[in-house]
């Protein structure tokens, strides 16, 4: 059987970025390290198998050395690190996958006669943050206490979702690519994106990240669809990086989901609590870490408390999930609402339905296929969530 020449820089450049080691494909590809030192050469159906282990397109192992691959959108990174670094293939698949929804959608809503929104592009990174809020609140159609009359700070969450999409926006927040369950997403390398569209802006939310960084995330991309600013980011410990709109956004969003002058007004009343973070989450409908946060960026905290505080979040969180019982799952069409957008698959649910589009499409599009697809819109024409 013919053996396969390839670049062993191309080789070890695609093991890496899968975020794998030549040790870790050993049981599976017994030669690899054969491969990696250049004594042998894998077959063809071998390099096939390797490409679909790491995530890898066949046709970069032909190369003379390892491509420069770049995502389509600006990649923040809190750090500040001016490497640039190789986007996972999870991250470039998500994004990739994101932009055809997104496309359909656009072409979908033209041809539907829709006028594009009047919300991306509609605010100036220069203005001040308050205005800024302001205006989001206004176009949302939420009032300035909007949070403060649900119950907890979860259904503020999904009241935020909610009404993002019924403005418009297509919220999408996964913690896998697609339905793939074995390709989880890294909140390490990013927590969200945005790409901005006249006519179906979209938003995206790392569903691996604690639930409790969510909101801010969203408040975050909510103002990247305002300024025009598509962008993926890691917003590690909730700080942005080094750029002026992610900057900007980081104190939209902050300011959006705790305003500065009713926290100010009742930080003197609860700061000597046993616990302050929680009066102010609850007050605020916030998770306990968005209210530390706001409370370092406006000095009333300083910052060895905030730090000492998401440590301690972070290790309690961490336990958390390692006690808690295996997932059962959870409810399967919640879950696509979350994955595919309800405003996305109403959508293609209704043009598939009208024959303007084949269901071999709609399957695609959503990633789910045949009677899964079917019980799927069934549940959003009786309600879903």
């Amino acid at each position: 059987m013919g053996r396969v020449a390839i670049n062993e820089d191309v080789l070890l450049w695609a093991i890496d970025r899968a975020g794998l080691t030549p040790d870790g494909l050993q049981s599976k590809f017994p030669k690899i390290r054969k491969w990696v030192d250049g004594q042998s050469q894998p077959t063809r159906r071998q390099l096939e198998s390797l490409a679909k282990a790491t995530l890898t397109p066949l046709g970069f192992f032909f190369l003379s050395k390892p491509p420069e691959l770049r995502l389509p959108i600006p990649h923040f990174r809190t750090l500040g690190d001016k490497t640039p670094s190789t986007p996972s293939p999870d991250l470039i698949d998500t994004i990739q996958l994101m932009q055809r929804r997104q496309e359909w959608m656009r072409e979908f809503l033209i041809e539907e006669g829709q006028e594009p929104s009047p919300i991306a592009w509609s605010s100036q990174p220069d203005a001040s943050p308050v205005s800024v809020a302001d205006h989001i609140r206004h176009a949302l159609k939420l009032d300035e206490g909007w949070a403060a009359q649900q119950r907890t700070w979860e259904e503020a969450l999904r009241v935020l979702r909610k009404t993002m999409e019924d403005a418009g926006i297509i919220v999408i927040v996964n913690g896998v690519v697609g339905n793939n369950t074995h390709r989880k997403l890294n909140p390490v390398e990013f927590r969200g994106f945005v790409l901005v569209d006249k006519y179906a802006p979209l938003v995206f939310v790392n569903g691996v990240d604690a639930k409790a960084a969510q909101m801010f995330t969203l408040a975050h991309e909510l103002a990247h669809v305002f300024f025009g600013s598509s962008a993926a980011f890691d917003l590690r410990e909730m700080q942005p990086a080094d750029d002026p709109i992610e900057q900007a956004c980081n104190q939209v969003a902050a300011e959006f989901l705790v305003p500065e002058r009713e926290l100010r007004q009742v930080w003197p009343s609860v700061k000597n609590d046993p616990e302050p973070f929680q009066t102010i989450a609850r007050q605020f409908k916030v998770s306990t870490l968005v209210a530390a946060r706001r409370l370092m960026d406006l000095q009333l905290i300083q910052k060895e408390v905030f730090f000492d505080f998401y440590r301690a979040y972070q290790k309690d969180e961490r336990e958390r999930r390692a006690a808690a019982p295996p997932s059962k799952g959870g409810d399967f069409h919640l879950i696509q609402n979350l994955r595919v957008g309800r405003r996305f698959a109403s959508a293609v649910a209704r043009a598939a339905i009208e024959g303007k589009l084949p269901y071999s499409e709609a399957y695609r599009l959503t990633g789910l296929y045949g009677k899964t697809f079917d019980s799927y819109v069934n549940s959003l024409r009786i309600g879903g969530q």
